[in-house]
C-alpha cells in the first residue's frame, strides 16, 4: 500500500527535522504518522526524482527517471499527452502477480482515455485526474470543470472549496472499501492513496476545519494523518495488517510561495519547484512487519524509482523488457536497516523543467550544477491563500556536503576539486543517455510520452 502526499515538505511528519529547528506544532498531533515511525522504520534521505507533480509520479509508478519516458512538469488539461501504453506501471507488475489495484486520488499523468489508470494495470480508480488547482477559481477561461473521476467517467465534479474539503475524506473512505472487499476475498490488493492535499488550494473537512484560518495548513495534515489511522484500522481489523507493506511520503517538497498555506522543509533549503534538498528531499515512513525493523531511523539514500525494482524483487514479477530498461534497484537492504546497506544508486540525478540536469548526489555529496533557480529571495509566502511572486537567480556550480551541511549553505568545491570531478564524469553519462537542455544534449535512452 502506497499513500502519496502533494507537495508534504519533509519537516510536515512526526521525526523530520534538522537539528535547531523547531517542528511545526500540528506534528505533535500526528498520532498515525507517528505509530508508523514506531512500529517501522523512518527514511530521513529519501528522494523524489523530480519536484513537480506529474514527473514525480512517472517516477514512483514506473521505476524510470521521468524523463526517461517523456514525463516532465505538471500536465495541464489541455495536455495531449501521457504515460506510454508500452510502459509497464506498478499496477501492471502486481496485476501480474494476481493482485488486486486500485488507485484513490490524484492521478496527473494524463487526462484523456488512453491514459486513464484503468487502462494502465488499475482495476479501480476514484479520484481527479490533475492537481486540485487545474480548475476555474484558478485559471479562467477554457478551464474545465474539476472531475472526480469513477473509472472512465465523473462521478461529480469539484466545484467549491467545500467540494475540495470533502476530497481526503470520500478517497479514505473508497480506499477501505477496496482494502476489506480484497481482504475478505482472501486477494492480494495494491492501494495507491496519492492524496491531493496539502496541494493549494488547501481544504480540511468540518471535522478538522480549525478555529481560525492560519490554522488550515495544519487542519489539513491532521486530516490527513486521519486517513492514515482509517487505513491502518481497517488493516488491523482484516487481519491483512501483518502482511502489507505499507508506505508513506510524498511527491515533493512544500509550495513556500504560498505561506500559511504551505508546508515546512523541516531546514532544508528552499522547497517545489527546486532541486535544493528542500524541494527533492520527501519524508518517508515504512512498515513491513518481520523485514523492517520497528523503530528504526535510517539516512541512506534511496529514490522513488527504486519502489519499482525492490516490488519486481519481492513478487517474483517478470524482468523489464529489453526496450523498455528501468532505472530503480532493489531496495531491500536498506528496507531491512542492514548495517552494510548502501545507497541504491551510484549517483542520484535531479532534472526539472524540460529535462534540465540541474544536480546529483553520490553518498555525502550533492553537487548542484550551473542553472537559474527559484526563490522567495527572503521574502514571506502569501497570507491566507495568496501567492507571493517567486524570482529566478542564477546558481553557480556548488557541492555540499549533506552530512555536515544539510542546509546546503556553504560551496566546498574548491576543497574537493577531485569529488566535483568525478560527479561531472557522471553528469556527463546522465546528459548522454538522459540528455540535458542546459547544456543542449539530447541523449540517447529517452523514450516519447504517450499521444492519443
Amino acid at each position: 500500500m502506497l499513500v502519496f502526499c502533494d507537495d508534504m515538505g519533509w519537516g510536515d511528519a512526526p521525526g523530520f527535522a534538522l537539528p535547531g529547528h523547531e517542528p511545526p506544532a500540528y506534528t505533535r498531533d500526528m498520532p498515525n504518522l507517528a505509530r508508523l515511525g514506531r512500529e517501522g522504520a523512518r527514511f530521513r534521505h529519501f528522494y523524489s526524482a523530480q519536484p513537480v507533480c506529474s514527473a514525480s509520479r512517472a517516477a514512483i509508478l514506473t521505476g524510470c527517471y521521468p524523463n526517461r519516458i517523456g514525463i516532465s512538469g505538471a500536465l495541464f488539461p489541455d495536455a495531449a499527452i501521457g504515460i506510454a501504453r508500452d510502459e509497464r506501471t506498478l499496477a501492471e507488475l502486481l496485476k501480474e502477480r494476481g493482485y488486486a489495484t486500485g488507485i484513490f486520488g490524484k492521478w496527473h499523468l494524463g487526462h484523456r482515455d488512453a491514459f486513464n489508470p484503468t487502462r494502465h494495470g488499475f482495476d479501480e480508480y476514484y479520484g481527479i485526474p490533475y492537481s486540485n488547482d487545474m480548475w476555474p477559481p484558478r485559471f479562467k477561461g477554457d478551464f474545465p470543470p474539476l472531475p472526480l473521476m469513477d473509472g472512465l467517467a465523473p462521478a461529480e465534479f469539484v466545484r467549491t472549496m467545500d467540494d475540495q474539503a470533502q476530497l481526503t475524506r470520500k478517497l479514505t473512505e473508497r480506499a477501505v472499501r477496496f482494502i476489506r472487499a480484497n481482504t475478505e476475498a482472501k486477494r492480494p490488493f495494491f492501494a495507491y492513496i496519492p492524496h491531493p492535499q496539502p496541494h493549494a488550494p488547501i481544504a480540511a473537512s468540518a471535522a478538522f476545519a480549525p478555529a481560525t484560518r492560519d490554522g488550515l495548513y495544519g487542519a489539513v495534515m491532521r486530516e490527513i494523518d486521519w486517513s492514515v489511522g482509517e487505513v491502518l484500522k481497517a488493516l488491523d481489523e482484516t487481519g491483512a495488517a501483518a502482511d502489507t507493506i505499507v508506505m508513506f511520503t510524498s511527491d515533493n517538497g512544500p509550495w513556500l510561495s504560498y505561506g500559511t498555506d504551505a508546508g515546512s522543509t523541516g531546514g532544508l533549503r528552499e522547497g517545489k519547484g527546486t532541486t535544493f534538498e528542500g524541494g527533492v528531499r520527501e519524508p518517508c515512513f515504512l512498515r513491513w512487519p518481520g523485514e523492517v525493523p520497528a523503530g528504526a531511523v535510517s539516512d541512506v539514500p534511496w529514490m522513488t524509482i527504486d519502489l519499482f525494482a525492490t516490488m519486481m524483487a519481492i513478487t517474483g514479477a517478470s524482468q523489464p523488457a529489453a526496450d523498455r530498461p528501468i532505472d530503480g534497484r532493489d531496495a531491500r537492504r536498506i528496507w531491512s536497516c542492514a548495517p552494510d546497506a548502501q545507497p541504491t544508486q551510484a549517483a542520484f540525478y535531479f532534472y526539472y523543467h524540460a529535462n534540465r540536469l540541474e544536480g546529483l548526489r553520490m553518498g555525502k555529496w550533492k553537487l548542484g550544477l550551473p542553472r537559474k533557480s527559484r526563490t522567495l529571495d527572503g521574502k514571506a509566502g502569501g497570507v491566507g491563500g495568496g501567492e507571493t511572486a517567486y524570482v529566478e537567480k542564477p546558481e553557480p556550480l556548488a557541492l555540499f556536503d549533506l552530512e555536515a551541511d544539510p542546509r546546503e549553505s556553504r560551496d566546498v568545491s574548491a576543497e574537493h576539486p577531485a569529488v566535483v570531478e568525478e560527479m561531472l564524469r557522471h553528469a556527463e553519462a546522465a546528459r548522454a543517455d538522459l540528455g540535458d537542455a542546459l547544456t543542449k544534449r539530447e541523449g540517447t535512452g529517452r523514450r516519447p510520452a504517450g499521444r492519443e
